[in-house]
């Protein structure tokens, strides 16, 4: 036995005594952007809020990863989410779909996962002594939970011994996109528990011939992106690796505020956070200091995948004969090995092969399925260019409902608006644009100036340019209208916002 090894053995049993009043936390990390599945995933609608895979979104499923867990420890009632500030109310409308509790923490501004998960350590320890937290990304895949379980029960028993476990998965092919662990000695285990190993080395994403090597050797596995590690555990690392980082998020966590069912860090001291992932500011520097924790490595045989690209959405997918997986409204003619998804018009793929075609409302991929990496640089053109679509779909989902850009013009636009029971746009005015108003499902209550009336179905009502206006669903039923803008400028921009039940600016 290594060093190394003996020194996690002493470890687990010096701090066994500490596991009394430990909970599992489940923290989930949904921060992401997932550019190089466009035209579904949008910069304010991103991957983890897309049902890719079925009808939950990704985060919905992440949401569910540990129901009937038995590690040994109770789960903490509340999930911990940590999610942009621009996605939260679509973030907080899955959640509370989903039926679960959750503390929903927002970050004003992307600073990768370090952080994220630094604040989401202080959060738990503000609500418990301590906790174990089992850290999944929101946009990540899982085909077998028994699997999971069995490897995040073996996890929780290290972490809760001052580890910091990560997840690997045995590599099937070399693989450019994925990091790599490298795997030290085999620890001891009792019987019935998987294997774990010491962890040796993070390593970058290789190039081709690299990740060959690597997968010859069986010595290197895949990063999955998924800890296990004490809250208390985690906090001692980054405070020992990276000070600013942990100086940052104590203090933009110290001075945060609660509004309504979110929890906002203080956005100036979060700001000044340097960026840096898990893997980079602790998990890399792990093999060569021990002095603080150490690392764990449990295989994690569970049908895992980052849903990173389309290619990778077509292997998890049930197949036809022919290798082709279809989506919507779809028909395939002497095709192989292609991916079809529509969101409404027919696609027909016609002797495809090795294709990937996604349509929506507002925008086609056709694409090489060896080279859906480059999706990503599509987006990035499309945002040089200040293209819509890299930001937004057609429909767009707000507090109180979505909005479907039907048709525009040089001086005017036409949506569709949906509002729910109960709810209200807020009290706003435009410099530069007038509305009318078509009710055709439902009631609306109108205030436009000192007026407020209603409007119910086949009835309209005009909002001259410069007045206050609101629109209002004072039914149990959604409320469905049809708004004509007309004037020099149409942005979302031109917005006067001076009463908001949703707190925005």
């Amino acid at each position: 036995m290594t060093a190394t090894a003996s020194a996690v053995e002493n470890r687990q049993a010096n701090s066994s005594c500490l596991n009394v009043k430990l909970k599992v936390h489940p923290v989930i990390l949904a921060g992401g952007s997932g550019t190089r599945l466009w035209p579904m995933s949008r910069e304010q609608h991103p991957k983890q809020l897309i049902g890719l895979l079925g009808e939950d979104s990704l985060l919905q499923s992440t949401t569910r990863r540990l129901d009937g867990l038995d590690a040994g420890y109770p789960v903490a009632e509340q999930l911990v989410v940590v999610c942009n500030e621009e996605h939260r109310f679509t973030t907080a409308e899955q959640l509370r779909l989903s039926g679960v509790q959750s503390r929903l923490i927002l970050e004003p501004c992307a600073r990768d996962t370090a952080p994220a998960l630094t604040i989401a350590a202080l959060s738990v320890l503000a609500h418990d002594e301590d906790g174990i937290m089992v850290v999944m990304p929101a946009d990540h895949a899982v085909t077998h939970p028994e699997g999971f379980h069995a490897a995040v029960a073996t996890g929780v028993q290290h972490a809760a011994n001052g580890h910091i476990v990560t997840m690997g998965i045995v590599p099937s092919r070399a693989e450019t996109g994925y990091g790599y662990i490298r795997i030290g000695a085999r620890l001891p285990a009792r019987e019935g528990v998987i294997d774990a190993h010491q962890l040796d080395r993070f390593v970058e994403k290789p190039h081709y011939e690299l990740a060959q090597h690597y997968v010859e050797s069986k010595e290197y596995w895949w990063n999955s992106g998924i800890f296990i590690l004490r809250a208390s555990t985690w906090l001692q690392a980054v405070r020992h690796f990276q000070p600013e980082i942990a100086e940052a998020c104590e203090a933009a966590y110290a001075q945060g505020t609660t509004d309504g069912e979110f929890f906002r860090v203080r956005r100036d001291a979060f700001g000044g956070c340097p960026s840096n992932s898990i893997d980079y500011a602790v998990m890399e520097k792990l093999g060569n200091d021990t002095s603080v924790c150490s690392g764990v490595v449990v295989p994690l045989e569970a049908g895992w995948s980052d849903v990173g690209s389309w290619d990778a959405i077509w292997d998890i997918l049930p197949k036809d004969g022919d290798q082709n997986v279809a989506r919507g409204n779809v028909m395939f003619e002497g095709a192989a090995s292609t991916f079809a998804h529509s969101e409404g018009r027919l696609i027909a793929c016609v002797g495809t092969q090795d294709l990937v075609v996604v349509e929506t409302d507002d925008a086609i991929l056709v694409a090489d399925k060896r080279r859906v990496q480059d999706v990503k640089k599509v987006v990035g053109r499309i945002r040089e260019k200040h293209g819509a679509e890299a930001v937004n779909h057609r429909k767009v989902h707000r507090p109180w409902g979505h909005y479907d850009s039907v048709d525009m013009g040089e001086r005017f636009q036409v949506k569709r608006i949906v509002v729910k029971p109960g709810a209200q746009l807020s009290l706003q005015m435009h410099h530069h644009r007038a509305e009318h108003w078509i009710v055709v499902r439902g009631t609306a209550l109108v205030t436009r100036g000192e007026e407020r009336f209603i409007v119910s179905e086949n009835e309209s009502a005009y909002i001259p340019l410069g007045i206050k206006h609101r629109l209002e669903n004072p039914g149990k039923m959604p409320l469905e209208i049809i708004e004509v803008q007309s004037g020099s400028y149409l942005g979302e921009d031109d917005i006067v916002r001076f009463d908001d039940t949703y707190g925005r600016q």
